[in-house]
């Protein structure tokens, strides 16, 4: 099994590596819920960092709908991130009216090959859930992080099994969202679900920066 640690900064990329997780989301900006982090952050994570480090591809907070400079922007940064030798990205893009957007996200994925690209959150603002899933699938992401369209992945957990079951190998569904030592054995019982995504930040913690003995924690559930 897998866990992923979101990290906005090298100290809790640090953190996570050292206790245990298997990847890492590397992310700018806590309060905007993560953006690109600068190009300078990305090659000295990737110096550091022995497990794989996914930079989140997000120009802006705010919602999904990107323009044409946005659009580019990203395509650059996706580029980068290939060429700097990452495993893998995460991004995603919807329409006005709240679907995935598929024919851009497809074109990222493109550009993305062959890093791997996760669906972040973009998933549960989508208005169907299981259209949501058919629509990513269709476009050759490799997983997609979601709460199962509620604010926790346990308030989601009825939906993310249901999703699981869809996705019938087709896809990954890494729950994420509130996921901490204290509920992810029952995350796993009640989903089923082989990889799982966590800040481990508690509410404690200083400059965002993951809790290594509650990273450790969900680490050892995880096997």
């Amino acid at each position: 099994m897998t866990l992923e640690i979101c990290a906005y900064n090298i100290q809790s990329c640090r953190v996570a590596e050292k206790a245990g997780a298997h990847r890492i989301e590397f992310c700018a900006d806590p309060m905007q819920g993560g953006t690109t982090p600068g190009f300078g952050s990305i090659v000295y994570a990737l110096e550091q960092i022995s497990i794989p480090v996914f930079p989140m591809i997000r120009p802006r907070g705010g919602n999904f709908v990107y323009d044409q400079d946005e659009i580019a922007i990203m395509k650059k940064d996706i580029i980068a991130c290939k060429q700097l030798g990452c495993l893998g990205i995460a991004t995603g893009v919807q329409l006005p009216g709240g679907r995935i957007n598929t024919t851009q996200l497809k074109r990222f994925v493109e550009w993305a090959y062959p890093m791997a690209v996760t669906c972040h959150k973009v998933f549960d603002t989508a208005p169907d859930p299981f259209q949501a899933l058919e629509d990513v699938i269709e476009t050759g992401c490799t997983r997609i992080l979601t709460s199962g369209s509620k604010k926790t992945a346990m308030e989601g957990s009825g939906i993310l099994s249901k999703l699981i079951a869809q996705s019938a190998g087709r896809i990954l569904i890494m729950p994420g969202g509130g996921v901490r030592s204290g509920n992810l054995a029952q995350l796993m019982r009640q989903t089923g679900a082989i990889e799982y995504h966590s800040s481990g930040l508690l509410s404690d913690s200083d400059n965002h920066i993951a809790d290594r003995n509650e990273v450790g924690k969900m680490a050892n559930l995880l096997g």
